[in-house]
């Protein structure tokens, strides 16, 4: 009974008028982000977390969640319309998406993509609601050598799920923990890593870092290596979808949630797997004369169950985020570090500290998913327009907009200084496939996991053995171990049986 006191609390925090505002700025920025290709939520949250230092935490943090959520609806219109994807996560709406579009079949399509965001959405903010309190209260109850072994599997998790590589994700982990490094050291009182540079001596800022990484490097590279592409649209036909498209996409819309649920959940990052799992159990589970749709000229429930779990999947992904501090996708890594920039550290604790705001939060997520049905069933046809800006003014406004954003916050000619060659490295990192999120993660978590395993080696008297003694820490190092080694394992079994056949 208290979570349904606390989340009617919430809804009266974020129905407030300003509030209200900006979750809808944020699932418009977010549906728009979302379609324009090449510009991930991950982009927009760091090309606009400069606005942490003006505006309040709770509205923030609303505005923040309407991009991250808005960015997933909107990335199914380009999916569907042109075949390319604006967010990764889009890549298996567009396999059936486009050719039910080429089919003069758009707006069923879209329609489709659109409530089965809806339904998923809110069946995942609901397992939110009700598991991340559950998760958080447990949690709280963990020692320090619990805290650093949570944060290693954060570590870990994060650096072998995103990206192609766990030595290039690792390598990007290290350059972030390196960073978060710089600084006055938390107990001595000492400056580390500064170069004599006063400058640096409160520490490099994550936004600035988050704004580099992202934003800059994305124009950079942008500009730099993707040339121009020319893009053919298909014909947009009436919104709407017929009894036996709602008949077909109802089970699939559900069947979809309760796939992409679960992995949002457990910190295995990516929307991926979750969307391909529901597209081959459409496609099993569809009947004779619809399987021969899947390929052709498009099934509907190829994009309606994939939409759902992609949506599920980004919703639930907050339940690792807010209770234990992991993020598991590039997005939920920047706002981490919105999170951080107030002050506030993301993990069991916030249920209790920051209670007014984890509640709002939630409940921004039942307003922003209607928001975000009203503004894409009706609005869609301005979206699209969306896909006429030209590249170079876009990308040309990001860099603008993250330059004075970055100089607003300390008026400081080295923190631009900074950006840039921030940028340069997050290009670098682009252009030969190392992830960025874990740099952001190392930033973050590095100092804290410091703090931790001091903490804990006073605990056991000096003695690492105390990660071994207690249950709950070896139990966390065990999963380390396993998200480490089995996928390798997997991989040469796979190897195997194809050599086998072969």
């Amino acid at each position: 009974m208290d979570i349904w006191n606390q989340l009617l609390q919430g809804f009266m925090t974020a129905g407030t008028p300003v509030n209200l505002l900006w979750a809808f700025v944020g699932c418009a920025l977010g549906t728009a982000v979302g379609v324009l290709p090449g510009i991930g939520p991950a982009t927009a949250v760091a090309m606009l977390l400069p606005i942490t230092t003006q505006v309040e935490a709770t509205a923030s943090m609303i505005f923040f969640a309407g991009i991250y959520y808005g960015a997933m609806y909107g990335g199914s219109t380009t999916s569907i319309l042109l075949n390319t994807p604006g967010e990764t996560s889009s890549m298996v709406t567009a396999m059936e998406g486009n050719k039910m579009a080429k089919s003069g079949r758009a707006g069923a399509a879209l329609a489709t993509a659109a409530i089965g965001s809806f339904v998923a959405g809110t069946i995942a903010t609901i397992v939110v609601t009700l598991f991340a309190p559950l998760v958080a209260e447990y949690a709280v109850k963990l020692g320090p050598p619990e805290y650093f072994c949570l944060m290693l599997l954060a570590f870990t998790t994060v650096s072998a799920v995103l990206g192609q590589s766990t030595l290039r994700g690792l390598t990007a982990l290290f350059i972030g923990l390196a960073i978060g490094l710089i600084g006055m050291d938390q107990i001595t009182g000492q400056a580390r890593y500064t170069g004599n540079m006063p400058e640096l001596l409160d520490g490099v800022e994550i936004v600035l870092v988050a704004v580099g990484l992202f934003a800059v490097a994305e124009a950079l590279h942008a500009v730099l290596f993707e040339g121009k592409v020319v893009e053919t649209e298909n014909k947009m036909s009436r919104v709407t979808m017929t009894r036996s498209d709602w008949k077909r996409s109802i089970p699939a819309w559900i069947r979809g949630s309760a796939i992409g649920a679960p992995f949002g959940c457990i910190p295995a990052g990516g929307t991926e797997i979750p969307t391909f799992l529901s597209y081959a159990t459409e496609k099993k589970l569809a009947k004779p004369k619809h399987q021969a749709e899947f390929g052709t000229k498009g099934a509907i429930e190829g994009v309606a169950g994939p939409e759902a779990a992609n949506n599920a999947t980004v919703t639930t992904a907050m339940i690792p985020l807010l209770t234990l501090g992991i993020p598991v996708s590039n997005t939920t890594a920047v706002l981490l570090g919105a999170f951080q920039n107030y002050g506030i550290q993301p993990g069991p604790q916030l249920f209790s500290s920051s209670s007014a705001l984890v509640w709002a939060l939630i409940a921004s997520l039942y307003i922003g998913n209607i928001m975000l049905l009203v503004l894409n069933l009706p609005m869609v046809g301005l979206w699209v327009k969306l896909l006429k800006v030209p590249k170079a003014q876009l990308y040309a406004g990001i860099l603008i907009f993250a330059t004075v954003g970055t100089y607003g916050m300390r008026q400081s000619a080295f923190d631009l200084f900074l950006l840039y060659a921030v940028g340069l490295l997050g290009l670098l990192m682009r252009r030969f496939n190392f992830p960025t999120a874990p740099v952001i993660v190392g930033m973050i978590l590095g100092p804290l996991a410091e703090a931790q395993l001091r903490n804990a080696m006073s605990i056991g008297e000096g003695s690492a053995m105390v990660f071994l003694q207690r249950p709950m820490s070896l139990t966390l190092l065990v999963v380390v171990a396993a998200v480490l080694v089995l996928p390798r394992v997997f991989k040469r079994m796979s190897r195997k049986n194809i050599e086998a056949i072969g």
